[in-house]
């Protein structure tokens, strides 16, 4: 999440320290380690990337990008031709080599084209070293719109390693973006591939991070009203209450991929 809009906020504790705690702000408890689901990356064969399996299809999951073309998306309010976003080895990779006063030229948040309700969402990411993306759903788009990040609620891509947000409870890899911390921490290392699943199911929101439950919580009720009003997207109206949009990959500006991106409607 971009982070020019408001003062870093420096913290000790991190989110890997808070398995099986209530996150202090918004009093939302957060789940202990899930092994109902297994980390399936490592064995999957490199030939069954970016595929659905028959049983998916019967299910009725939709791929939203098949290895070699970006026809199910566009970047956010048409701001550019999405030239960073290329189709390379299988991957949606932003390439950040063209820059032109600080910005990728060609880049911008990549959107579906699509809106969504209720789904489930999987996807894999790697970020490079210090580098910061993120996934963003419910995302709102046209002229009253000014950014992805005011109205869609974020898990966040990160290197917590190296990039300075991770310093910030909330901001960590696998959170809900300046709302809730997940727990346990399972992200991988910088250039790793990571597993995301995002469901959100009539407000019952869960993140899923390499195969392990690290975020539950509801939408739209009061206590959802609660933490937005006590995060910067208070200065946003609307953050977080629309109930139907569109998925955002971010340009922060930082190299970063994207592949297996799946989706389901509930």
């Amino acid at each position: 999440m971009r982070t020019t809009f408001a003062c870093l906020l420096f913290a000790g504790a991190i989110a890997g320290t808070m398995a099986g705690c209530q996150d202090g702000n918004t009093g939302t408890e957060q789940p202990g380690t899930d092994t109902t689901k297994t980390d399936t990356m490592a064995a999957a064969p490199a030939d069954m990337n970016n595929r659905l399996t028959d049983e998916e299809k019967n299910a009725g999951w939709q791929l939203l990008f098949d290895g070699t073309s970006k026809g199910n998306f566009h970047v956010f309010n048409k701001r550019s031709d999405g030239s960073a976003w290329q189709v390379t080895d299988g991957t949606l990779h932003l390439d950040t080599t063209n820059l032109k006063d600080g910005k990728i030229t060609g880049g911008g948040d990549l959107l579906t084209n699509d809106e969504y309700e209720s789904f489930h969402l999987k996807l894999d990411w790697k970020i490079a070293p210090g580098g910061n993306s993120g996934i963003m759903f419910y995302v709102q788009e046209g002229p009253s719109f000014g950014e992805t990040y005011h109205t869609g609620p974020e898990m966040q891509v990160l290197d917590n390693a190296a990039h300075p947000d991770a310093k910030i409870i909330k901001h960590r890899a696998g959170d809900l973006y300046d709302l809730i911390t997940s727990s346990p921490e399972t992200v991988k290392p910088a250039g790793e591939w990571n597993q995301v699943e995002v469901i959100s199911n009539k407000g019952a929101l869960e993140f899923h991070l390499n195969g392990t439950k690290v975020l539950s919580t509801t939408m739209w009720d009061d206590n959802w009203k609660k933490m937005i009003a006590a995060s910067k997207f208070k200065q946003w109206k609307g953050f977080g209450t629309y109930k139907k949009g569109r998925i955002a990959l971010q340009d922060h500006g930082n190299a970063v991929w994207y592949r297996n991106i799946k989706i389901k409607r509930l």
